[in-house]
């Protein structure tokens, strides 16, 4: 069952930057961007990585150090975690789905993105959707579900539900970080939302 959320992020606002319509072209933009402090750390801006065309799309929160040395998405210990899971219970690999984080550099010593932040980078990722367009979005932690869906509860209590967003729908469910701390329970619980998606993508 779809449950329905007090209210979606973005409401009211301009979904996309301003003047740019592509993906290469939003890209392009961010590579640029030294709108807030991260951009003075990082290595490489990690826009985006899997298959721009998939009607399926991956946000996580923050590149880490690997991500931030590789400029790729979710290629560290927890990428790996969630491409064996997406594998296992979904059949496929990145060229079946599109992945991204909110944030698109690397906090310092990891740490979690502070809301200026968030809030400068924003509109980076809901210009990613709009342009991807997905029919499943499925959020990895709690800064990605709570961006998107615009409410304060935490990924334990959103998870288990798929909810309404901008035409599409979203399954929340744990950043694979937490499952590699969390064990087995966590990732028995992932793996349970990913076949929510799953069945979500195959529904007509």
């Amino acid at each position: 069952m779809i449950t329905a959320v007090r209210k979606l992020a973005g409401a009211g606002r301009p979904v996309t930057s301003p003047g740019v319509t592509t993906l290469a072209g939003l890209e392009a933009e961010a590579l640029a961007c030294v709108a807030c402090p991260l951009h003075a750390g990082r290595t490489n801006v990690v826009f985006a990585g899997g298959n721009s065309t998939a009607g399926l799309m991956f946000v996580g929160e923050a590149p880490g150090r690997d991500e931030d040395l590789a400029g790729e998405p979710f290629v560290g210990r927890s990428g790996k975690l969630l491409d064996r899971l997406v594998a296992e219970e979904l059949g496929i690999d990145r060229t079946g789905y599109y992945i991204a984080n909110v944030v698109k550099c690397r906090p310092p010593a990891n740490r979690d993105p502070l809301p200026t932040e968030v809030a400068t980078c924003r509109h980076y990722l809901e210009s990613q959707v709009e342009l991807v367009d997905p029919k499943v979005v499925v959020t990895l932690g709690n800064f990605a579900a709570r961006t998107l869906l615009g409410v304060t509860e935490g990924v334990t209590r959103l998870r288990g539900k798929a909810y309404p967003y901008a035409g599409r729908v979203l399954v929340p469910t744990f950043h694979p970080a937490a499952a590699l701390r969390g064990g087995a329970v966590v990732v028995s619980q992932m793996r349970a939302d990913l076949v929510r998606a799953k069945l979500l993508l195959i529904a007509p």
